[in-house]
């Protein structure tokens, strides 16, 4: 856990997708979300920490977080080198003073980069002094029976031995597991948080939180009662809000439901 005043509530720029990283900015901003979470993607904006930088200082909203670029669409996205780019990541994230690198786990096809990928992120946060949260993702499913487990080591985080983790409630949907166990069994290496929602489909839908089955009321109550100090960051899918005002709309939803489940939990 970082921090020592309570949990960022952050806006990650995938949530204004096919909006550019500046209107996440602008979005921030005006809906009152404490910072943003970069999500390096195919967009130049996105990978230039000059332009990054003149958005923190123009909206006064900083960065928290960088997403590095490990999706199959940003495979070759700061070359194709995977651990080039999270050594740029992490240059990227303390030149904006940000505490925290997201990461996916490798591809079963990236052979070389599996091989040592748990030991290589404990290395790397001992050379770079950020922490590089490693995300839970989950099985593909062809059909309701049968699944690819295409994740090395593998989809679930708190199996393995990172120092910092990330828990993404829509990936859980998709993987069918409880995120509020799998919080519990992180304990103090739950680092970073995307919340977002999921209706238990094979497909990963980021719904905006309370609009899908994932128990994400409860799971804000949790790391509440736990004393959760790190970071909050909504990552949902609006390419279907229908407007800005729809977008809008559901990104201040998404910080209204954060600030009152946190807030709101039993003690």
């Amino acid at each position: 856990m970082s921090g020592s005043t309570g949990p960022l509530m952050a806006l990650s720029t995938a949530s204004v997708y096919p909006e550019s990283p500046a209107q996440a900015f602008e979005y921030a901003a005006r809906l009152g979300y404490d910072a943003v979470e970069v999500m390096v993607a195919l967009d130049d904006l996105s990978q230039s920490t000059e332009q990054i930088a003149h958005l923190v200082d123009y909206h006064q909203v900083p960065v928290c977080a960088v997403h590095a670029p490990c999706l199959l669409i940003t495979q070759r996205v700061w070359g194709t080198d995977p651990w080039e780019k999270l050594r740029r990541s992490a240059r990227m994230a303390r030149d904006l003073s940000a505490d925290v690198v997201v990461v996916h786990p490798p591809f079963r096809w990236q052979r070389d980069y599996a091989a040592g990928f748990v030991e290589g992120i404990a290395r790397l946060e001992d050379e770079t002094g950020i922490a590089f949260a490693v995300e839970n993702m989950y099985p593909w499913r062809a059909t309701s029976k049968r699944e690819v487990q295409v994740y090395v080591p593998g989809w679930d985080p708190s199996e393995e031995s990172y120092a910092n983790t990330t828990v993404d409630l829509s990936h859980a949907a998709t993987a069918q597991s409880d995120p509020v166990d799998m919080c519990k069994r992180l304990g103090d290496r739950l680092r970073h948080v995307h919340l977002t929602d999921g209706s238990g489909s094979a497909k990963d839908e980021h719904l905006v939180p309370g609009r899908g089955a994932m128990p994400v009321g409860p799971l804000l109550e949790h790391l509440a009662n736990e004393g959760f100090t790190g970071h909050i960051v909504a990552e949902v899918n609006t390419r279907k809000s229908g407007s800005r005002e729809d977008r809008e709309r559901d990104l201040a939803e998404s910080l209204a439901f954060a600030r009152l489940h946190f807030a709101t939990s039993p003690q």
